[in-house]
């Protein structure tokens, strides 16, 4: 039989086909991969919280606490939990020294722990004459407090303490939900150390709660683009619709980025996502409407009189003074605003670089052009990542954020203060835990080494100029800073092409002093913050600069005090008959820059304003009135006969008595004494009735102040045409049941 080597027909079987393997194909060149700057993770892992029963839940409860998240390394929490104390014990340091801090504010919680519709509307004083000029949120939680613990200042602020330390843990939790445990300590330490939320996480401001919330909603956001979750989005609606009841409209600057984020990056369909949209604009919108609804819907003759409005009503209050009027300056009744939106105006110059310039940049600024760059960062290093891709979104859920809000603060012309900038702190800090923690782990490769050794350097020599501008604070603290960062630029550089352990040795040491040199500056500033008092309202931190705006020197800011009455003047040059009393806020140490309550420099027209009752800035509108104990004394004789035992221009004037005595003052034309609450026919009804023992003399402007009301300027020249006036410890008084 003849044998051949030719296959058979491909449809029958070769029995040798065992022998004649086919040839071997050669394996395709292995290409290198390189893992992207922040590869995908899944979602954290859902398991049981505990035992079944809720005993055994609480029974395990501090374990599982210690313990953290089941992939966490085992130094997390307990790092966490280490940094949510040491916030807590910073923003507690000291924390009584500033008193009833903003006594307007002081005032109203004082109202609300007495009287329950004191409490509903933000009343000023308990029997309900007028409310604060912003919604009532953030007033309960400290008129609760002080329901438990009395009236005291730490009571009041304790509060605001607990919202700081709920921000940082929220903004760790926030952050570590698809980055590493470092960047969410990083982000977490960066806020707890920005010099202004040292100040308004201890201050009684609104500012505390709303960026609370605001944090909160973000965290949210992030949590309904993981799985479409239409809980998560009304959780994130109610968040912000208690923002604006805590500073109205300012809690919606977040609000265009953070719904384009979740139509872009939900894990579900174009229509489901526009619908539960819908669904979070209802929440948002119920959980605010429903006090609107009971204020604008209750009769006038049944409430207090809406404060800051010249019509008596919240809407206005809302879409003018406290909304619009801010950004084109357009607000009627306020002690300056301006601008018209023509680049300036008087509350300081506008423009991309108003967050950088004078004692602003020392509030906010230290680590926001490292913020801006690790953005930019984060969204190239995951331009080809999938439309849900996690680090992504949160890039663009902090990036959003913090442009809106920064762009806002930037070119608005109306009443500005360097403390509105704690809005952006959360953002701030979120983006740089965020950016640390790709760049870190990618630091072996040259390309992403740079970009770390440019944030920590640029960092530090912006520090440096941060710090040059207090030239008496720890002048060798800026030399050490950019000293320190710049060594680190080489160090990080270097480390990345070096092999084995020297370079790990080199990393280590180098991120130490990253860290120490990046927050180094704002550290120093969040302990000068803490160890000093702030009164009034407009409080700012860190130590004195010279030269910026609120702290007089050239080009800052003053009020005025003149034949015209109190005013806003921004410049350096003083008109003929005018005084400059410098806007700080709060009393304290000398290198802080800040005056003593109450006191104003020497000489000059107007040296009486700001002594004995007529307290700090313009006449009681910056700060409040110092109120003897003669005085005191005298206004507590017989209250319970009397509506109000007092009445007196402006709330700030009126809030240090009704501290100072326990029982409600009037405040005529509210914060600013421009409201038209009260006419004067009104006025001597009350006085003939008896509901009115006292009137205080001088006050806040009183007399149409951009184009307020007149009111409360003509009862007080009635009164002091009609009744004798007597001085009792300093301060001008009428007893408006004599004759």
């Amino acid at each position: 039989m003849t044998t051949t080597s030719s296959p058979p027909p491909t449809s029958e079987p070769w029995p040798e086909a065992a022998n004649y393997p086919p040839p071997e194909t050669p394996a395709p060149p292995a290409t290198a991969t390189v893992e992207p700057l922040f590869p995908p993770v899944g979602l954290p892992a859902v398991g049981p919280k505990g035992p079944s029963s809720w005993a055994g839940r609480l029974r395990t409860l501090p374990a599982r606490a210690w313990r953290g998240r089941p992939d966490d390394p085992a130094w997390a929490r307990p790092a966490l939990l280490g940094l949510l104390a040491a916030t807590a014990l910073l923003y507690c340091w000291n924390l009584s020294a500033s008193g009833w801090a903003n006594s307007f504010y002081s005032a109203a919680v004082q109202a609300g722990s007495q009287n329950w519709t004191a409490f509903l509307y933000g009343s000023s004083d308990a029997a309900n004459f007028i409310t604060v000029d912003k919604a009532p949120m953030s007033l309960w939680p400290m008129a609760l407090s002080v329901r438990l613990f009395g009236l005291n200042s730490f009571a009041l602020l304790a509060p605001q303490v607990l919202m700081g330390v709920a921000t940082v843990g929220t903004v760790y939790a926030t952050v570590r939900r698809r980055f590493s445990p470092l960047g969410g300590l990083v982000a977490g330490a960066v806020l707890a150390l920005t010099p202004v939320a040292a100040l308004m996480f201890r201050f009684n401001n609104p500012d505390a709660l709303l960026v609370l919330l605001l944090t909160l909603a973000a965290y949210g956001l992030v949590r309904a683009t993981e799985t479409a979750s239409t809980r998560w989005v009304l959780f994130l609606g109610v968040m912000l619709g208690f923002g604006f009841l805590t500073k109205t409209l300012q809690a919606f600057l977040v609000l265009p980025a953070f719904a384009l984020v979740y139509l872009l990056a939900a894990p579900t369909g174009l229509g489901r996502r526009l619908l539960q949209l819908l669904y979070g604009a209802g929440a948002m919108i119920a959980s605010a409407g429903w006090w609107v609804a009971i204020v604008e819907l209750t009769p006038a003759s049944a409430r207090p009189y809406i404060g800051g409005s010249q019509d008596n009503s919240f809407l206005s209050v809302t879409f003018g003074y406290n909304g619009f009027g801010r950004l084109t300056g357009e607000e009627t009744g306020s002690v300056g605003g301006g601008g018209g939106g023509q680049g300036g105006g008087n509350w300081g110059q506008t423009g991309i670089t108003r967050l950088f310039d004078g004692d602003i940049g020392g509030q906010i600024s230290w680590l926001l052009p490292a913020a801006l760059l690790l953005l930019l960062v984060g969204l190239w290093a995951t331009r080809r990542a999938p439309r849900t891709d996690g680090a992504r979104t949160a890039f663009l859920v902090w990036g959003g954020w913090l442009l809106c809000t920064a762009l806002t603060f930037s070119y608005m012309s109306g009443i500005f203060h360097q403390y509105y900038t704690v809005a952006l702190a959360p953002a701030v800090a979120a983006l740089v835990g965020m950016g640390v923690d790709g760049l870190w782990r990618a630091r072996r490769r040259l390309p992403y080494a740079g970009l770390l050794a440019l944030a920590v350097g640029g960092t530090a020599v912006w520090g440096f100029v941060l710090l040059g501008r207090s030239t008496d604070f720890l002048p060798w603290l800026r030399w050490a800073v950019l000293v320190g960062g710049l060594l680190t630029t080489v160090a990080l550089v270097a480390a990345a092409q070096v092999p084995g352990r020297v370079a790990g040795r080199i990393g280590a040491v180098a991120g130490l002093v990253a860290l120490a040199a990046a927050l180094g500056g704002p550290a120093a500033y969040a302990v000068d913050t803490v160890s000093t008092a702030h009164t009034g309202s407009i409080p700012t931190a860190g130590p004195r600069v010279e030269g910026a705006m609120g702290k007089g020197g050239p080009g800052g800011r003053f009020a005025l005090y003149g034949p015209g009455g109190g005013m806003i003047f921004q410049g350096g040059q003083l008109p003929p008959g005018a005084r400059a009393v410098p806007q700080g806020g709060g009393t304290g140490r000398g290198q802080g820059g800040r005056m003593p309550t109450g006191q104003l420099p020497q000489g000059g027209p107007g040296e009486t304003l700001g002594r004995g009752g007529m307290g700090g800035g313009m006449g009681g509108l910056i700060n409040g009135a110092q109120v003897s104990t003669e005085l005191a004394d005298l206004l507590k004789q017989d209250a319970d006969r009397y509506t109000w035992i007092a009445a007196a221009v402006g709330s700030q004037n009126q809030a240090s008595y009704q501290l100072a005595t326990g029982a409600p003052v009037m405040a005529l034309g509210g914060f600013n004494g421009s409201d038209p609450s009260l006419t004067l026919e009104q006025f001597k009804q009350y006085v003939r009735d008896g509901k009115v023992h006292w009137f205080i003399g001088g006050g806040g402007m009183g007399g149409g102040g951009r184009g307020g009301s007149s009111q409360s300027s003509e009862i007080a020249d009635w009164v002091a045409s009609t009744f004798t006036a007597k001085t009792v410890g300093g301060t001008t008084v009428y007893d408006l049941t004599a004759g």
